[in-house]
């Protein structure tokens, strides 16, 4: 296996594991993450993310598979998130496209990629299936899920 894809490799065990300090180590310092809640993040935020999403973890589960490198640069992978929403208590099995770029053994940039849409079904039942679609209703659940982070960040040490 290449160094990317054994970083991938790295990344997605610790995740497995909710170990967001190796997950963190695998990032540079200047990451740069998107995905369709969080949407753009650099940084510290980008690792505070996945610190709160590890520590905040319930009933949680990951698989990941179809490590492939595209050049020397980008691998992709796929990988399926499955637990319990905290706010609803409803279980979530998110699926996702994850797109990476590394430099000097670290990943630089990360991008998943998933549907809001299919994830508020599952996270917030009838109200996600009826308005999920909906960019209003999209956006309040992105402006949360930062809220969510800001106050996380400003509360660690």
């Amino acid at each position: 296996m290449d160094t990317n894809k054994e970083l991938i490799s790295n990344f997605y065990t610790a995740f497995q594991k909710l170990d967001y300090l190796r997950m963190n180590n695998c990032y540079s310092d200047d990451i740069v993450f998107f995905d369709p809640v969080f949407e753009l993040l650099k940084g510290d935020e980008a690792k505070y993310m996945w610190e709160m999403l590890c520590k905040n973890a319930r009933d949680f589960s990951l698989t990941y598979d179809n490590i492939t490198a595209l050049d020397d640069e980008y691998c992709t992978c796929d990988w399926v998130a499955t637990y319990t929403f905290s706010k609803t208590g409803r279980k979530v099995v998110n699926k996702v496209r994850a797109n990476m770029r590394f430099a000097d053994g670290k990943i630089i940039e990360h991008s998943d990629a998933f549907s809001l849409h299919a994830w508020s079904k599952q996270a917030l039942g009838l109200t996600g299936e009826l308005l999920g679609w909906n960019s209003i209703f999209q956006r309040k659940i992105k402006n949360q899920a930062k809220r969510n982070l800001l106050k996380f960040i400003q509360s660690e040490p």
